[in-house]
């Protein structure tokens, strides 16, 4: 029986070749003898209560200038599919929200959703960080101006950054005397209307943000340091930081252990966290990128591994239909 695929990710023809982890993910599975199937956010929908999809059959090459071919698209049930991959990045705005119910009703028709729908919800990759306060840095999450000034007031150097984003947008590092404050947590809060994150600024950046890749709550072997260009406080390779593989350290091994299990019961079988020097800073659950440069650097093989976990869940499944 093969196995069908399908995948919600961003537009396939806007994707970096050279780096997208969904694009890797996709040739393991295709490697597999697996079929796919391409949907954009905006192709689910619902109609008398089941959850549907405007797919098109893909197929992807190991070509920069050719590497993919889509069909035409055609309307199928969602819980027609074994397994589907919700690779949509942030923001984490209504429309992701709403895809995320859509995705709950395909998984209660028997779909495979990676990562769980309910478990995409609940983990904002900020806050759902929090929850390890062992493992993170002094950190507030608030929206009034006075509360997050005191703050800045206590550590004199910090960072503050919206809740939802990606890529490092929209980052503020403020110092002591900083003169743009009220600007930036204005601007940041909307006034007051939104809540922000900020955390005491970490200096061991200079020595790279760390994505640590997770499969089913273990981590891979090695991170990637995305290390700040000159002049920069941002390690993310979206703001022009590069990235160098690395071995994890004990204490990257130890933060590991205390978020894997978490991450196994929520059902979030592929995720980033980000580490900078000892602190966990953020855990994305909702696309983690890197598999790339990692795989490029090391010789690993996270993609197949995701996908060879994926297709391990999918027997089990199998077998408990057969018992």
């Amino acid at each position: 029986m093969t196995i069908r695929l399908g995948i919600v990710m961003d537009p396939i023809h806007n994707i970096n070749y050279k780096k997208d982890s969904s694009l890797a993910m996709l040739w393991a599975a295709q490697d597999l003898g697996w079929e796919l199937l391409y949907m954009e956010p905006r192709h689910l929908y619902s109609e008398q209560g089941i959850a549907m999809g405007l797919m098109a059959q893909l197929k992807v090459m190991r070509d920069p200038h050719h590497f993919y071919e889509l069909d035409h698209q055609q309307p199928l049930p969602l819980g027609d599919l074994d397994v589907i991959l919700m690779r949509k990045d942030p923001p984490f705005d209504t429309n992701f929200l709403h895809t995320t119910y859509l995705l709950s009703q395909a998984e209660d028709a028997g779909a495979l959703i990676i990562n769980k729908p309910q478990s995409l919800r609940d983990c904002n990759e900020k806050l759902f960080a929090t929850q390890f306060p062992e493992c993170c840095p002094e950190v507030l999450v608030a929206s009034d101006a006075k509360v997050l000034k005191a703050f800045h007031a206590l550590y004199d150097d910090v960072i503050f950054k919206p809740l939802d984003g990606m890529g490092g947008a929209s980052i503020f590092r403020a110092r002591k005397g900083e003169p743009n404050l009220n600007v930036i947590i204005e601007t940041l809060t909307e006034f007051g209307q939104q809540q922000i994150m900020v955390q005491r600024y970490l200096p061991e950046i200079e020595y790279g943000d760390k994505r640590i890749l997770m499969i089913n709550g273990y981590p891979v072997d090695h991170v990637l340091a995305r290390i700040p260009s000159s002049g920069e406080t941002r390690g993310n390779l979206a703001a022009g930081g590069s990235g160098v593989a690395q071995p994890l350290t004990d204490r990257d091994r130890w933060i590991c252990e205390q978020i894997g299990p978490v991450l196994r019961a929520k059902e979030i079988h592929f995720a980033g966290l980000d580490v900078i020097g000892d602190s966990l800073t953020e855990i994305n659950v909702t696309s983690p990128t890197c598999i790339r440069e990692i795989d490029d650097q090391t010789g690993s093989t996270i993609a197949v591994d995701l996908i060879q976990h994926i297709n391990q869940l999918l027997a089990a499944r199998l077998s408990l239909i057969h018992i």
